[in-house]
This record gives C-alpha cells, sequence and structure tokens, in this order.
C-alpha cells in the first residue's frame, strides 16, 4: 500500500493537524516509512511464541476479596469543605 500526498492529506485533516501543501509530500513518505516498517514486522516468524505482556515475567500480588465498609468516612468528610451527618453538604443547584 502506497500513501499519495491527496490520502496524507486526508489523514491530516481526519487527524485535525494543519500541514501545509508544500508539507504533504513528507508527510506521505513518513506514512510510507511507517507502513514499510509495518510490512517488515508482518514477516517476522513468531510460529510458537506465547504472548506476553511485559519482557520481564510478572506475577500479580491478589488480595483477599473481602467485602467491607471501609470505615474510612471519618477520613474522607475530614477533606470536606461542609459535612453534616455524616454526609458531604453541597448547596441546591436545582429550584
Amino acid at each position: 500500500m502506497s500513501i499519495d500526498e491527496t490520502t496524507a492529506a486526508r489523514v491530516a485533516k481526519l487527524s485535525r493537524i494543519e500541514v501545509a501543501p508544500e508539507a504533504l509530500p513528507a508527510l506521505a513518505e513518513d506514512f510510507n516509512r511507517i507502513l514499510g516498517f509495518i510490512e517488515q514486522l508482518g514477516e517476522v516468524d513468531i510460529e510458537g511464541v506465547e504472548p506476553m505482556t511485559s519482557v520481564t515475567p510478572q506475577v500479580l500480588k491478589r488480595r483477599a476479596d473481602a467485602v467491607t465498609d471501609g470505615d474510612q468516612q471519618g477520613k474522607v468528610l475530614a477533606n470536606a469543605p461542609d459535612a453534616r451527618e455524616g454526609f458531604f453538604a453541597v448547596p441546591k443547584v436545582v429550584e
């Protein structure tokens, strides 16, 4: 696939990027280089290679899934400019 100046201008417009008309040939060339690199990646033999999420092996830490009330009401309401009866107090905005 080859990108011409018209396609490069359309991509720039869809991306909401202002590109001067004299810069379109260079932009099209950059797009073509990127597509060429992607084609090279498609030629790599990945048969038998397991997918990975990181370059280093990692095991996620797990914790017990216990339901609690949090017991943080006092700490949370300490930051509120106005708290009443255990709740955030906000001004009325709808008449």
